[in-house]
Order: structure tokens, then sequence, then C-alpha cells
């Protein structure tokens, strides 16, 4: 009851060409749409739409820290050590690692810690991706 070698050759080769073909019209179609994306490092910048409430970059005022270490505590991704200074203890935030969960701002007793909406977080050294 199966299909001979010549049959089943006829039928593989429709589907090749009936997958080609949806392919061409599909290509056709998408080289005289508008485009989907945005070229976004490049150009559009301003185009980019950020969401309401997006945990950017961290941000940090060593005037209303107090040291009490409650971020360094909370931290799950290990992004804040407390160093020494002249003032006292105080954070210092390895932004590599932060996971903008924000537990570090909800805590912090001076909302001295805040995320802002910037969401380009690079930088060529580790030394830069340091927050002080």
């Amino acid at each position: 009851m199966g299909l001979d070698n010549g049959a089943t050759q006829e039928i593989r080769k429709e589907i090749v060409r009936w997958f080609e073909v949806s392919l061409a019209v599909e290509l056709l179609r998408n080289l005289v749409s508008r485009r989907a994306t945005v070229l976004y490092p490049f150009k559009d910048r301003e185009k980019v739409h950020v969401p309401e409430g997006l945990r950017g970059r961290l941000t940090f005022n060593r005037q209303l820290c107090i040291g009490c270490g409650m971020c360094f505590r909370v931290c799950p991704s290990e992004t804040v050590e407390m160093i020494e200074d002249e003032k006292g203890k105080r954070p210092r935030f390895y932004l590599d690692r932060c996971t903008h969960c924000q537990q570090c701002e909800d805590v912090c007793p001076t909302k001295a810690i805040g995320l802002t909406q910037q969401f380009e977080n690079f930088g060529f050294d580790r030394k830069e991706m340091t927050l002080e």
C-alpha cells in the first residue's frame, strides 16, 4: 500500500516548490513594507520608547548616605560593597553586576540611592562601571 519511489519524489518536489514560492512572496512583501525595527544605536535614538517606571542606571548621593549598610544586606547580586572613607562607611556599586531589582532603593532610609530611566549601561573598563 506504499507509494512508489517516483510518486514520493514528485510529492517532495511539489512541497519544495510550494515553500520556495511562499518564501519569495514573503520576501517581496517585506521589501516594500515599512521597517519593523528602529536603527537604534546609529539613528532614531530619540524614537526609542522608554516606558514609565523603567529601572535603569543606578544613582547615588553621598551627602544623603548615612552608611547604614542596608543596601549591602539586601542586594541579591552582590553589587554593593561597603568601604570606609573620610566620612565613614559608604557603599561602592559595581554596575556591571546590578540586576536593577530596586531593592537597594526601596530599603534606603534616606533615599540616597535611586534608579534613573537611562537604559544604556556600558563601559570599556570595569572602573567605568563602578559608582562611588
